[in-house]
């Protein structure tokens, strides 16, 4: 087996490398996107389209396994092939298209539809392009940089929720204005395409490519790997669709456009928080980050059975932005410290597939409590679920990284 190629010095763009910069703009602009949609999609389908609690949380599980349906499959194809970029393109334009077509439904099915197809374009791009993130990634660096882009990814999700909000306050809460946004929506997802493709140049890897069938191929992603994954799926059964944190913030009182803010200012903790964050995995291990992703997800939870406020539930928003930091980008880079360069992707992809698999369950066991009983026994179930993960996953093995 070839040994895994050292990177070479990259031309860094405000003390980070280019390639990681231009990723992080399409991930910029793609957010400013998707989030402008997906901030005001559940309040249009209930408030607008009149779709039931039910309804949604079968949409946004559907949605989060489309998500990662495909990702280990992307993932172990861009190993076999050596190829990140390819996959990327076609993951980003696919969701572009899939954007397009939502200006044209004005019914539930229809947003339904949209809705879990648009995240097979995310599910493909996934992979491909993390493994390229942690190929380029300066040795010691890698958490600062997974944070840096996911900075970048929710600087995107905070802009689109604004415009979001601006367009409803000039506008008004009615089926056009909706509408309008969604065209709006398309324009930044057609740029984040056309950064992708002009100013990000793919290197070749000098890795062996991978011989295995991708069922085989998961008993050489290592123990490690495959401890982790077992806890992350427990994990992810508590993991409910964000959804219902808009539509609890909904019942307290705030307003549809108000709602939006929330959602945006949720999207500023996110961001605040991921560089330090990374910055601090890579100094103190990412093994206490997690664990502590896991503790924070379950105070959460615990958190939104009593409030009963605007106050309270602005700070909850800020406490979930903190848990989704470390969860979104220092997760990639823990599976980056405990995999090897030429299965990479495939570790990636395979985690991404598995949560996904375990959300939609997650998101229908949420919608069902939340219609049959209260709010309340969604969220104390998943602060069960989370705690149990956590003290599982404090008993794994502090694992060595591997070259």
């Amino acid at each position: 087996m070839a040994a895994p190629s050292t990177p070479e010095p990259q031309t860094k763009i405000f003390g980070i490398q280019k390639e990681i910069f231009w990723l992080g703009v399409v991930s910029f602009l793609t957010d400013i996107s998707s989030e402008m949609i997906f901030a005001v999609l559940t309040i249009f389908m209930t408030a607008i389209l009149g779709a039931s609690s039910v309804v949604i949380g079968t949409m946004e599980g559907l949605a989060d396994f489309s998500a990662s349906s495909l990702d280990y499959a992307s993932g172990y194809l861009s190993d076999k092939t050596g190829k990140r970029k390819a996959f990327a393109v076609f993951g980003y334009g696919f969701s572009t298209l899939a954007k397009l077509s939502l200006v044209f439904f004005n019914s539930v099915s229809g947003v339904f539809a949209f809705r879990v197809v648009e995240r097979l374009g995310k599910s493909v791009r996934g992979a491909p392009r993390d493994a390229l993130i942690s190929t380029i990634a300066e040795k010691g660096k890698t958490g600062y940089a997974f944070g840096f882009h996911k900075m970048m990814d929710k600087s995107g999700a905070i802009l689109g929720p604004f415009l979001g909000y601006l367009i409803l306050s000039l506008f008004g809460q009615s089926l056009q204005t909706f509408q309008f946004i969604f065209v709006i929506a398309v324009i930044p997802a057609v740029l984040s395409v056309v950064c992708l493709i002009f100013f990000i140049h793919e290197k070749k890897i000098s890795v062996t490519k991978i011989r295995e069938n991708v069922f085989k191929n998961y008993q050489k992603l290592g123990k490690p790997f495959q401890r982790y994954l077992k806890v992350a799926g427990l994990f992810s059964l508590s993991y409910f669709s964000f959804a219902f944190l808009l539509l609890k913030a909904y019942s307290v009182g705030f307003e549809i456009k108000d709602v939006v803010l929330l959602y945006a200012l949720f999207n500023v903790s996110f961001t605040l928080i991921s560089i330090p964050a990374g910055k601090l995995g890579d100094k103190i291990g990412r093994k206490k980050l997690i664990l502590s992703e896991y503790l924070i997800y379950a105070i959460m939870c615990g958190g939104f059975i009593f409030a009963g406020d605007k106050i309270s539930v602005i700070i909850l928003f800020l406490i979930y932005g903190i848990f989704y930091a470390i969860d979104e980008a220092q997760t990639k880079a823990y599976i980056t410290d405990i995999t090897s360069d030429e299965h990479r992707a495939s570790a990636i992809g395979l985690y991404n597939f598995v949560t996904g698999l375990v959300y939609l369950p997650a998101s229908l066991l949420a919608g069902w409590l939340w219609n049959a009983y209260n709010p309340g026994f969604a969220f104390g179930t998943a602060g069960i679920i989370a705690l149990i993960s956590a003290i599982i996953f404090g008993f794994i093995p502090q694992p060595k990284k591997s070259n």
